[in-house]
């Protein structure tokens, strides 16, 4: 159905429009008027309302249980910035049709929109919604240049919104988001919105070897908020712009094109999305997860193996030796560890992957031998290595210089924490040397799991390496999870039950390498918060009962705060020396009153085994809730966790389903009597954390 549009018969077509359209298309009621006073087209299902006015502006409301709540001002949403800085952001109304659609998404329906502006530039937007993803609009736009003159177009920018504020509080900020993008300060992800916040949250490299991540960008407020993001089965260097000034906060999907458009040419946008939604972050991710999934980017089943817990070899970090590994082992497995990972130090130099003879005298005899003695102990020997990574010196740099990643002016990219080059991903012979490294560490030396490591992960730079013949420079981006497609087949094709552990290094992950990876850690978190909520944000991109582990524990607040591993779901993992450790400071010594602790909770940890329950991400708002919360569930049970400094007041347990519960701290071992679901608020006090399991009577 394609209706032509007039301006003397705008309240006439959405008349007509919205009774052929129940539900989903309608017209808007008399107290819903554009800021010429028109009455508005509506666009939407039970959970957004999109309302368009004659000039192509929308404004966005979060629909629940029949409560409206308005999101965005009205305003220009999708617009083309040239490269003299002018904007083209204002289309007249021309066309509109409505379809019915089918597909991989399921079935749902489309609006298609057309209009025109004032210099020659046709619009058209296609925005669809999903019965299975409701409140989760996708949208696409194509602009065609029907001026006579050639247009230069620098920037197209999709989901534009502002949000206005409905006030903050003396104990808390307005605003929350969540950005998915890497940044070399390893900042947090998930972060309050003070005055003056800007992120450009670019996923390409934002430093020579920090770059990459997630491409979703969320703001919300204590009742509601927005999410935008991009659609697409590769990675594409997109910015996810999130401000705050005024009052309120601003973002959008935006892209730099830099092209000429002809006369007569168009210019298509990349599938991007809009979602409203209430509570946190959650909910956005865990659809886009879903929906991601229906395109075949999903995240892998779990073996039983990753949820094991861990003990690593870094606590003696690179002067480690066989007798310190082999002399921790005992008490390792004594401590209820089932793995024992061997970190960076066991090779030569990144890149040539020779085993070092210093440490190893018969060279890879003896590291196969460690693996063979690992298990011995009951454990399961991973190893560690950084792969795209080459040393100055190696032989791999001095008789493969075809392997290098180069920039336009041919100049080598930098790893600055390995002191390495990179490598090009989607280079053949690259591929091929790394699938053989894999062979050799599962088939040859007997390792039963990876950790793969380092912050240069998550992206690389467009390569102009004319040896590698490229089409385009961006296939190394677009290429890099397929270059750990290969790393994750090739192990799990020599042990089916392998591990592949990806650690980006405090930065924020790359949805497109997950498909690649069943164990992700919490990268070397700089606290315990980065702890938590990079466990709820990585149980909404992989699944709620994804092999998320804590990392070290000694990175956690204190040293010690297994609490924040534990109560989210986490796998368990710590890096302790024992009986001693050579470094003169930062010693991770296992003292006597320190094994008491690790002892009681990798035994919780172990009869627990929460992380194979399900993660309740949309029960607590991480950023306004107080105190902070999060809940499995697991076997019928609940599991809360609640963290502050100090808490003493009431606080709230949601998700009950039955009528009664038995409720227990299971950290103490103490019964607290009963709740019921039509009560369930209890008064406590607590410091740090209080770990609760509920129990259906």
């Amino acid at each position: 159905m394609t209706i032509p549009y007039q301006r003397r018969n705008f309240l006439k077509w959405t008349s007509l429009l919205a009774a052929q359209t129940p539900l989903s298309l309608l017209t808007a009621n008399a107290h819903a008027t554009g800021s010429d006073g028109d009455r508005l087209l509506r666009f939407g299902d039970a959970a957004i309302l999109i309302e368009i006015d004659e000039f192509m502006r929308t404004s966005v409301s979060c629909l629940t249980k029949g409560v409206t709540t308005r999101l965005t001002r009205h305003g220009v949403s999708e617009y083309l910035e040239l490269a003299d800085g002018s904007r083209i952001g204002r289309f007249r109304l021309t066309h509109a049709e409505r379809q019915a659609l089918h597909g991989v998404h399921g079935d749902g329906q489309a609006l298609l929109l057309t209009g025109l502006s004032s210099e020659g530039v046709q619009k058209t937007v296609q925005f669809s919604l999903f019965d299975r993803y409701p409140g989760f609009v996708m949208c696409q736009v194509t602009y065609q240049n029907q001026a006579q003159k050639e247009l230069a177009v620098k920037t197209w920018v999709n989901g534009a919104g502002r949000i206005n504020s409905i006030g903050g509080s003396e104990h808390g900020p307005a605003f929350w988001t969540y950005s998915g993008s890497t940044y070399p300060d390893r900042r947090d992800w998930v972060q309050p919105l003070q005055h003056g916040f800007n992120q450009i949250n670019f996923m390409g490299m934002t430093a020579s070897d920090y770059g990459g991540g997630t491409p979703v960008a969320d703001v919300w407020r204590r009742d509601a908020g927005l999410a935008v993001g991009l659609i697409e089965t590769v990675p594409k260097l997109v910015s996810l712009p999130v401000q705050s000034e005024h009052g309120s906060a601003t973002l959008a999907v935006s892209a730099e094109v830099n092209t000429v458009l002809p006369p007569g040419q168009s210019l298509s946008t990349l599938h991007t999305f809009i979602t409203a939604h209430r509570g946190d972050y959650f909910a956005p991710l865990d659809t886009y997860r879903r929906v991601m999934g229906d395109l075949g980017l999903k995240s892998p089943p779990a073996p039983d193996a990753a949820y094991e817990p861990i003990w690593c070899a870094w606590g003696y970090e690179r002067e480690f030796s066989m007798a310190l590994v082999e002399g921790t082992l005992g008490k390792a497995k004594d401590l209820g560890l089932e793995w024992a990972v061997i970190d960076d130090g066991w090779q030569t130099a990144n890149g040539d992957w020779y085993v070092d003879v210093k440490k190893f005298p018969r060279g890879a005899e003896d590291l196969k031998a460690l693996a063979q003695k690992i298990k011995e102990a009951g454990l399961k020997p991973r190893l560690w290595f950084t792969p795209l990574a080459v040393g100055p010196g190696t032989d791999l740099l001095h008789d493969h210089t075809d392997m290098l990643l180069r920039d336009q002016d041919g100049a080598l990219q930098y790893i600055t924490w390995w002191n390495c080059f990179y490598l090009c991903p989607a280079y053949p012979p690259v591929i091929a040397y790394t699938q053989k490294l894999i062979r050799t560490i599962f088939g040859e030396w007997g390792f039963e799991g990876i950790k793969i490591d380092g912050q240069h992960l998550n992206a690389v730079a467009p390569c102009h390496n004319p040896a590698h013949h490229h089409a385009r420079p961006e296939e190394s981006v677009e290429q890099l999870q397929d270059f750990f497609r290969v790393i994750y087949d090739t192990a799990r094709e020599v042990n089916p039950n392998a591990v592949v552990e990806i650690c980006p290094c405090g930065t924020s992950y790359a949805f497109h390498n997950m498909p690649y990876m069943n164990q992700a850690p919490a990268s070397d978190p700089l606290s315990s918060w980065q702890v938590r909520h990079k466990g709820k944000t990585l149980k909404a991109l992989m699944g709620p009962s994804a092999a998320f582990a804590g990392d070290h524990v000694e990175l956690s607040d204190h040293g010690d705060d297994f609490a924040s591993t534990v109560g989210i779901g986490a796998v368990v993992s710590t890096k302790f020396t024992w009986p001693i450790d050579p470094k003169l400071k930062d010693s991770f010594l296992l003292t006597d009153d320190h094994e008491k602790v690790w002892r009681k909770w990798t035994g919780l940890y172990n009869t627990l085994l929460l992380p194979k329950g399900q993660y309740r991400g949309n029960l607590y708002d991480i950023g306004f809730d107080k105190p902070e919360a999060h809940v499995i569930e697991k076997n019928g049970h609940l599991f809360y966790a609640f963290y502050a400094e100090h808490w003493r007041g009431p606080i709230q347990l949601r998700g009950l389903a039955q009528s009664t519960y038995a409720l227990r701290d299971y950290f103490n071992g103490t019964d607290l009597g009963h709740i019921t679901a039509g009560s369930h608020h209890i008064d406590v006090e607590f410091k740090r954390f209080l770990l609760l399991e509920a129990v259906p009577v």
